[in-house]
């Protein structure tokens, strides 16, 4: 393991990845999406999501497109067809359709209509409490609890969730199968195993998997394939909660990682890895680890590595985790005293600096990570979105495609998710809000009217389907409901 690195000098980036101008011109990250190249061996599975039936129609009218592909939101209608969306901008048959009572028609009303969001570092076995016993708790209970969150990820707009890490070996595998066979509510999904540790470098015991050496660990790659996983987790660096394993020691070797990677690439396998440590960074990009988690404390040796192969590698720093663990544990019983002493605003601020710098120089940064823990809680996923645009330079439209059309790169599914265009899956979210104008509305969720996944209508409100209380409208086609909100509420105090 190499010596811990704490007194380090800043990196030479630094300076200006803190002192940028801000950016309002096109969006920079669409070529580095396009760009971004997997082997085509690595492909996952096609998964399908059964239970929509193929004459099912969806239109959305009178919306504001906002498309993903950097165009801006324009005004037009939508209609789906079964599983896909078949037309985009003008439907012409727009008025028969409306009178048609086997479609489902929604009045935009100017609304947003996106695609579903995706998050490249999600955690659905993780359920928010003590995780030092969440590999004993019993499978039944855990199985449960697990499909509420992939519940709680689709109630909340997204529709692409990346696994980054399972509680325990097959419960990501079962969750996705059964999402997938229509049986329960979730995203689409693409399913991990246990994190993969050295006997003296684990982070929560109870949820690992142990392997020493390169042999071992090639045995362990390939017990985790043979359980259907579609990526692979290497937890290679410390945490700093843990006061044992800094965030900048690296427990991997060279050859550990160069084994991993060989085993999991010949097995169709993608590999993503816990890296904060800068020699754990090296060693992703030196031997082709596909997805970086953290990277927090990338050198500039790093960065220039990173940028040469950054066709070939996408970073997820989860940094909702750092700011939260910072700013939200303390009622948990983690003071912010507490957090700053053992490293994490240090951490943060290094993190910060290099994603800036990652960003300006066109490395692939996509949303999401370390939901699901009790200050980071399931839900409250798009937080992650608003400190992109905050602190790490992203415009907001930059933000949208990262977490829509870059997520779905990671899946390898490019030209059927992630964007609202003819032939695409139909997995999309009715918005109240302009997320261009205010990011955070994402985060509401009362402003996520609709929310389709699949082609199915998987949430709206009452309201969309009662007219407005004016007289006369839509030819009386429609029933006049008054809406009288202070004598309700009176009436609910009453009775």
């Amino acid at each position: 393991m190499p010596p811990s690195q704490m007194d380090d000098p800043l990196p030479s980036f630094s300076s200006a990845s803190t002192n940028s101008a801000p950016y309002n011109g096109p969006p920079r990250n669409i070529k580095t999406i396009n760009d971004l190249t997997f082997a085509s061996s690595l492909q996952p599975r096609a998964y399908n999501i059964l239970g929509t039936h193929p004459q099912s129609k969806i239109l959305f009218t009178d919306v504001s497109i906002l498309d993903s592909t950097g165009r801006d939101p324009y005004p037009g209608d939508v209609l789906i067809e079964g599983e896909r969306i078949v037309k985009v901008g003008v439907v012409a048959e727009k008025e028969e359709l409306k009178k048609d009572s086997r479609v489902r028609v929604f009045n935009g009303r100017g609304r947003t209509l996106m695609s579903g969001l995706g998050d490249a570092h999600a955690h659905l076995t993780f359920d928010g409490g003590d995780w030092s016993r969440l590999g004993k708790l019993g499978f039944e209970e855990h199985l449960l609890l697990t499909a509420r969150s992939a519940q709680c990820y689709i109630d909340s707009g997204y529709t692409m969730c990346f696994g980054a890490a399972s509680a325990k070996d097959r419960l990501d595998v079962v969750i996705r199968d059964k999402i997938n066979a229509g049986d329960i509510p979730g995203p689409r999904y693409l399913a991990n195993g246990k994190e993969i540790a050295r006997r003296d470098g684990d982070l929560v015991a109870s949820i690992t998997a142990y392997a020493d050496g390169p042999d071992e660990m090639r045995d362990m790659i390939r017990h985790h394939s043979g359980l259907g996983v579609d990526q692979i987790k290497l937890s290679m660096s410390g945490e700093e909660i843990t006061e044992i394993r800094s965030a900048q020691d690296c427990y991997f070797s060279d050859e550990e990682t160069a084994a991993c990677v060989d085993e999991a690439h010949g097995l169709g396998r993608r590999l993503c890895a816990h890296a904060r440590a800068k020699d754990s960074v090296k060693m992703c990009v030196r031997h082709g680890v596909d997805v970086i988690y953290h990277a927090s404390y990338i050198d500039d040796e790093g960065m220039d590595m990173l940028e040469k192969k950054k066709a070939h590698h996408v970073v997820a720093p989860g940094i909702n985790w750092l700011i939260a663990t910072l700013d939200d544990a303390a009622a948990f019983g983690y003071p912010n005293e507490k957090a700053e002493e053992v490293g994490y605003q240090k951490e943060l601020d290094a993190a910060i600096r290099g994603l800036r710098e990652m960003h300006r120089r066109g490395i692939v940064v996509l949303p999401g990570g370390d939901y699901g823990f009790a200050w980071t809680p399931h839900g409250t996923y798009a937080r992650d979105l608003e400190h992109f645009v905050k602190l790490l330079d992203f415009t907001p439209m930059e933000t949208i495609i990262a977490a829509t059309a870059g997520v779905a790169k990671l899946f390898m599914r490019e030209n059927e998710l992630g964007k609202i265009q003819e032939g695409y899956f139909a997995d999309c979210i009715l918005l109240d809000g302009n997320p261009l104008e205010n990011i955070s509305v994402l985060q509401n969720h009362d402003k996520l009217n609709v929310i389709v996944i699949n082609g199915r209508l998987h949430e709206s409100g009452i309201e969309e389907y009662v007219a407005p209380p004016v007289s006369g409208q839509d030819g009386n086609l429609h029933p006049i409901v008054p809406d009288f909100p202070g004598r309700e509420k009176e009436m609910r105090k009453n009775f």
